[in-house]
């Protein structure tokens, strides 16, 4: 086994469902971005020609990716993730202004968003802290210098203001669990979610009153024998009623108005219905057209190119965040159900390989290409169906974009070449 080549180790199967999950995506960008039934689909002045050189390029990534030695990744992952922070930092400076967001440099045949290139070497820097042989993530210490690595990029990126890019980052707390991290941790954010959504919607003042009853409730009912520490219970009460307090600066300042009024419609803060219909109509529109577009498709859809609500422009950005509303429009239930199995099977895939490494290395940045992936999915799907609020996340391989496409692409193929050194002595 030690004498097959690189082409007889690399995992096929993956490439495949990647390469078909890209057709797929480019036939509904060459759909909801057509106007010239006469044009040529390699005219690059159009949206869908230029995905279709982004998709040449990130095919030229792969051949680069595939073959470099493969300790290049783990050797340099440090000067990858400091070069990220530092292009990060440059956009205050020097970036271009997109949709309300600086998210990207002007480089004149393309933008460059650097948050998509921070996800993999944030990646990769996770994975090799925390495979050095001196990281304990028992450790007190070290479990704050692998909190770091992930929160530095999130927090750059978040006054850009992109909330939707840096809540990404946060998935690779799964890669922490998956080592070893303290479950409690887990426990911690998902009472902060709780108590930031419960802020919104009911304020300090009954979140305060709330926890207080609580506790009555834990001293009321608890056995004799049972004692309960005093400190650090008080000490959790006040910390949840500091956190609830900044709530609502956060939203104010950190926030935008598109931003807030779209937490306005998720979580129904408005109460007055008419201003709430009108947050619906416009800032909800994206969404309710959305979903009139993929209940319009029926089971198998009104076929390629016949989508009325497609060709109308009813669904603003249908080629970027909303493209999985062309699936449903013009495919139907079983075009979205076999889009979503394609996926299903891809992820199952790449956690089936994670788990064959004996590398730790290969392993811990196996679980934070899943986890990024995952949660881009996850949030564009519920976006898009109406589940979640509108946050500006790309279906990954399916949106139009360069810059998603390319280092989507890297972060795929750099995990399938560490997978491929697996084999290589026979392993």
């Amino acid at each position: 086994m030690s004498g097959r080549g690189l082409f007889g180790r690399i995992d096929w199967l993956t490439i495949f469902l990647y390469a078909f999950l890209v057709f797929i995506g480019w036939i509904n960008i060459y759909s909801t971005t057509l106007s010239d039934p006469n044009a040529s689909i390699f005219d690059f002045s159009t949206l869908y020609g230029k995905q279709l050189f982004f998709i040449g390029v990130a095919g030229v990534g792969i051949i680069f990716v595939l073959f470099i030695e493969t300790n290049f990744f783990e050797r340099f992952a440090s000067i990858f993730y400091i070069i990220s922070i530092f292009l990060l930092l440059g956009l205050f400076l020097f970036g271009k202004t997109i949709a309300g967001a600086t998210s990207w440099y002007d480089l004149g045949f393309f933008n460059l968003q650097p948050s998509e290139l921070a996800k993999v070497t944030t990646a990769l820097a996770l994975a090799k802290y925390l495979s050095d042989i001196q990281t304990d993530i028992k450790n007190r210490k070290h479990q704050l210098y692998a909190l770091l690595i992930i929160l530095i990029p999130a927090i750059l990126i978040l006054p850009q203001p992109d909330p939707g890019s840096s809540l990404i980052y946060f998935s690779l707390f799964f890669v922490l669990f998956r080592e070893g991290f303290p479950l409690y941790y887990l426990g911690i954010i998902l009472v902060m979610v709780t108590l930031f959504a419960a802020t919104l919607m009911f304020g300090t003042v009954w979140i305060a009153i709330a926890l207080g009853l609580l506790t009555g409730v834990i001293f009321v009912f608890k056995k004799k024998s049972t004692k309960i520490p005093l400190l650090p219970l008080g000490g959790i009460v006040i910390l949840s009623i500091l956190f609830s307090l900044s709530v609502d600066f956060i939203f104010e300042n950190v926030f935008e108005q598109r931003h807030r009024d779209r937490f306005a419609l998720w979580l129904r803060l408005e109460k007055d219905e008419g201003k709430l219909e009108e947050i619906r109509k416009n800032i909800g529109y994206n969404t309710y057209q959305s979903e009139k577009a993929i209940e319009s498709g029926g089971f198998f859809g009104k076929g390629f190119l016949e989508g009325t609500r497609t060709k109308g422009d009813f669904v603003p950005e249908q080629h970027t965040d909303y493209i999985f509303s062309s699936v449903g429009e013009e495919w139907g239930f079983m075009g979205t159900v076999t889009v979503i199995l394609l996926f299903t099977f891809f992820f199952l895939r790449l956690i089936f390989i994670a788990e064959r490494q004996k590398n730790d290395f290969s392993r811990m940045y196996g679980y934070g290409v899943i986890s990024i992936l995952l949660i881009h999915y996850f949030i564009n799907i519920g976006m898009v169906i109406g589940l979640l609020p509108t946050i500006g996340v790309p279906l990954p391989f399916f949106s139009y974009g360069g810059s998603g496409l390319i280092f989507f692409t890297m972060l795929l193929f750099i995990f399938l070449k560490l997978d491929s050194n697996r084999l290589k002595d026979g392993i």
